[in-house]
């Protein structure tokens, strides 16, 4: 990984943010990972390398990209890394045993007591014609508020007091509700990252982890500038 300080944060909803803590790579790795092939290697990003990592992202030479990694840490509520999982495809090693370890590690509410809760802006209407979809705000605000409120506290409050008692935490935790904020270090591979943001930056996504994708995305353009561009000419711009 990278020797240089690493000093990229997001942060995203009310209480959750991205960080970055460090990466490997750089715009060239790709195209040099590519080259390689021929014996080549390029020591500065030019046009010529800018044309040959559009040319791999166009027909799918997605192999190069897994040399890129970024590791981060990850702050959302349960809900959100509940649907993030699914994008753990990053780094994946096989042992000798039939299981296969990726780079994600959260933090357990065995060993620390919880804190931080999920409190959105608004609340959201069912959709009338995509059923698992929101569209538009419930009608009474206040209403949804007061019972997004009392339900939450009443599990919050029935936590504090199990574990208040000398119950086990690993036992208590089972009451929280899903807007309980958890933290993951994950490290991924550049392709990875572009198909967890290509999936979750779409209008059918749920709006929490929109929002969590488009600060990724940020955050790729600033530490891999031109490989991110020309990702998003070839695939996202075309679906906008």
């Amino acid at each position: 990984m990278s020797e240089k300080k690493i000093e990229y944060i997001e942060k995203v909803l009310d209480k959750g943010y991205i960080e970055v803590v460090d990466m490997l790579g750089d715009d060239l790795t790709p195209v040099n990972a590519a080259r390689v092939s021929f014996g080549g290697r390029s020591d500065k990003f030019t046009d010529k390398d800018r044309r040959l990592s559009k040319f791999l992202i166009k027909h799918k030479h997605f192999s190069p990209f897994r040399h890129q990694h970024v590791m981060m840490i990850i702050k959302a509520p349960e809900f959100v890394m509940r649907q993030w999982y699914k994008h753990v495809v990053g780094i994946e090693t096989t042992s000798d045993h039939p299981t296969k370890d990726h780079a994600w590690n959260e933090i357990s509410g065995r060993y620390v007591e919880y804190s931080d809760f999920y409190m959105p802006q608004n609340f959201r209407a069912q959709s009338d014609d995509n059923k698992q979809a929101s569209e538009g705000l419930v009608g009474d605000q206040a209403k949804a508020e007061k019972l997004w409120r009392e339900a939450q506290g009443n599990s919050i409050s029935a936590y504090e007091k199990m574990i208040d008692m000398g119950m086990a935490k690993e036992q208590a935790r089972s009451i929280l509700p899903l807007t309980v904020y958890t933290q993951v270090w994950w490290t991924a591979s550049f392709q990875s990252i572009m198909n967890f943001i290509e999936l979750r930056d779409e209008s059918t996504a749920q709006v929490e982890i929109q929002k969590y994708a488009r600060a990724l995305k940020k955050i790729m353009l600033e530490i891999f500038p031109e490989t991110t561009k020309l990702w998003q000419e070839v695939y996202w711009d075309k679906a906008e």
